[in-house]
């Protein structure tokens, strides 16, 4: 995986964590699984709480432009209750099917990185 999307996975994990009791944990999916560097694409996350509404949005979105600034990247986030996630069909078979899962502490139980 590049530096990159590793550090944006802690910084984010540390922050969800910090903020939301509810924070599950994470999904990397997208051009960026092959853990190489793409300068024109979007870090693409799905994040799960257990609860999902404007308020906690209008709370992430801070986190992710401090992170998108100081890292010199784009996130594409998309936060999930683990229903709304399944009810996203199309999105919920890409990302079950291909992604990466981080738990709430960033690290990918099959890597243990």
């Amino acid at each position: 995986m590049s530096n990159k999307v590793h550090e944006v996975i802690k910084l984010l994990s540390a922050s969800f964590r910090k903020k939301f009791d509810d924070y599950k944990g994470m999904y990397l999916f997208g051009a960026y699984l092959d853990g190489l560097e793409h300068e024109d694409e979007d870090i693409e996350i799905v994040a799960l709480f257990d609860a999902e509404d404007k308020a906690k949005r209008e709370e992430i979105w801070p986190i992710i432009g401090k992170i998108e600034t100081d890292l010199e990247v784009s996130i594409d986030l998309y936060p999930y209750t683990e229903e709304e996630f399944k009810n996203d069909e199309d999105l919920y078979e890409e990302v079950i099917n291909e992604g990466i899962f981080y738990d709430p502490l960033g690290i990918n139980k099959k890597t243990n990185k």
